[in-house]
C-alpha cells in the first residue's frame, strides 16, 4: 500500500517535470529590440572649409604668442612710409587676452618714435603659394591709425621689394572706419600706384565695432579678394603694368602702423591705446 503510494506519487511528479519542460521549450525565443539610440555627430573640425584642406593656422589659444608661429620685427626706421611708430617685441604691444591676439599701439616715446606698436611676420616660419589666406580682426581706429593684414614674397631679402611682390589682404586708414582696401603691389605698380580696390560697409558702419573675415584666394593668375565671403575685388596679370609675380611663396604679416604717408599722423581726436584684436589666421589649399 504505501508501496504502490510512493510509485504512484513518483509518476504524478515525473509527469510535471515534464510538462514543465514541454512548456519551455516551445516557449518562442526572445526578439531582439534594435537600438534606438542616436549616434553621436563627428564635430566639425576647427578651421573646416569645404572644397579647401588647411594647411597651417593659428588659433591663438595658448598663453603666449607662439614662437614656432610668429616673430617680431623691430625697429622705428619709418618702413618707407614715414611711419612714426617703432616697433616692439614688448609684451604691452604684442599679446594673448582670451583666446586672441592683441597688437597694441601705445603713445610712449620710444628711440625717438612717439609711438610703440607691434608687427609680427612668419617668415622663415611658414610661406605658401596659392590658397586661401584668412584672418578674423577687430581693428583700431582714429586719424593716424593703420592696421593691416598682409604678405610679402618670401624672396624679398634678394630680390627686393616691390620686385618680390606684396598681397594686402586688409588695410585700413582710421579716417576712413567704414572703407577696408585690398591691393597688390609689383614692379611698375607699387606705392600710390598699387591695383587694388576698396569696400564699403553698408549703414555707414565701422569696421572697429565688431570682428570680420577678410581673405584672398590666390591662384597662379588670379587674386580675389573678399570682406565675410563678400568678393569685391579681382585682379589678374592683364590688370597690372609690369611683371605678374605672384607665382612664388609668400609670407604673412600683421601689425598696427601709426603715422605714415597715406593715413596721416595721429591728432587731438585719436586716443590711445588702439587695439587690432586676431580671432585667428587660417591658410588652406586647393586639394
Amino acid at each position: 500500500m504505501v508501496g504502490g503510494l510512493r510509485q504512484t506519487l513518483g509518476m504524478l511528479f515525473l509527469g510535471a517535470g515534464l510538462l514543465s519542460m514541454a512548456a519551455c521549450s516551445a516557449a518562442p525565443a526572445p526578439t531582439a529590440v534594435p537600438s534606438t539610440a542616436t549616434p553621436l555627430p563627428t564635430a566639425t573640425p576647427v578651421g573646416y572649409r569645404e572644397g579647401w584642406t588647411l594647411t597651417w593656422q593659428d588659433e591663438f589659444d595658448g598663453p603666449e604668442i607662439d614662437a614656432a608661429h610668429w616673430k617680431h620685427e623691430i625697429g622705428g626706421n619709418g618702413w618707407g612710409n614715414a611711419e612714426d611708430e617703432f616697433y616692439t617685441a614688448e609684451p604691452a604691444n604684442s599679446f594673448i587676452e582670451n583666446g586672441r591676439l592683441v597688437i597694441q599701439a601705445l603713445e610712449q616715446r620710444k628711440q625717438g618714435k612717439p609711438y610703440t606698436s607691434a608687427r609680427l611676420i612668419t617668415q622663415d616660419k611658414f610661406e605658401q603659394a596659392y590658397g586661401r589666406f584668412e584672418a578674423r580682426i577687430q581693428i583700431p581706429f582714429g586719424q593716424g591709425i593703420w592696421p593691416a593684414f598682409w604678405m610679402l614674397g618670401e624672396d624679398i631679402s634678394t630680390a627686393g621689394w616691390p620686385d618680390s611682390g606684396e598681397i594686402d589682404i586688409m588695410e585700413n586708414i582710421g579716417r576712413e572706419p567704414d572703407i577696408v582696401h585690398g591691393t597688390v603691389h609689383g614692379p611698375g605698380y607699387s606705392g600710390a600706384n598699387g591695383v587694388g580696390a576698396a569696400y564699403t560697409l553698408p549703414d555707414g558702419a565701422a569696421f572697429a565695432d565688431d570682428f570680420h573675415v577678410y581673405a584672398v584666394e590666390w591662384e597662379p593668375e588670379v587674386i580675389r579678394w573678399y570682406v565675410d565671403d563678400m568678393l569685391y575685388n579681382t585682379v589678374t596679370p592683364a590688370d597690372v603694368a609690369g611683371e605678374w609675380v605672384y607665382d612664388h611663396p609668400f609670407f604673412i604679416l600683421l601689425n598696427v602702423a601709426v603715422g605714415g604717408s597715406w593715413p596721416g599722423y595721429p591728432d587731438e581726436t585719436t586716443q590711445f591705446p588702439q587695439r587690432m584684436t586676431v580671432d585667428y589666421v587660417r591658410v588652406y589649399a586647393r586639394p
